[in-house]
């Protein structure tokens, strides 16, 4: 069975989103804005989900995490808790 660790940010808005991407991209720490901006729990981990299966996260977050490549951050991703960054930092 497939298995992967990821980490989030989880936000209210895809603006806000979209500017955290921005800020990644330009060489902001991922880890320090998920502690700053996060509405998750994780965010006090830098975001950090941990290791999970397939179908033990929502639909959209599984689309992204065991299809799209690994160690890129993706999104905004909107499901219905909110607007989220995906990093997926393993697969396997």
């Amino acid at each position: 069975m497939a298995k992967a660790r990821a980490r989030h940010i989880l936000v209210s808005s895809e603006e806000t989103c979209k500017n955290l991407k921005t800020q990644i991209e330009g060489g902001a720490d991922f880890a320090a804005l998920a502690k700053e901006h996060s509405s998750c729990p994780s965010g006090k981990q830098g975001g950090d989900l941990g290791e999970f299966g397939p179908g033990q996260m929502v639909p959209e977050f599984d689309k992204v995490v065991f299809n799209d490549e690994v160690g890129k951050v993706h999104g905004p991703v909107k499901t219905q808790f909110g607007y989220h960054l995906l990093e997926v930092t393993s697969r396997t």
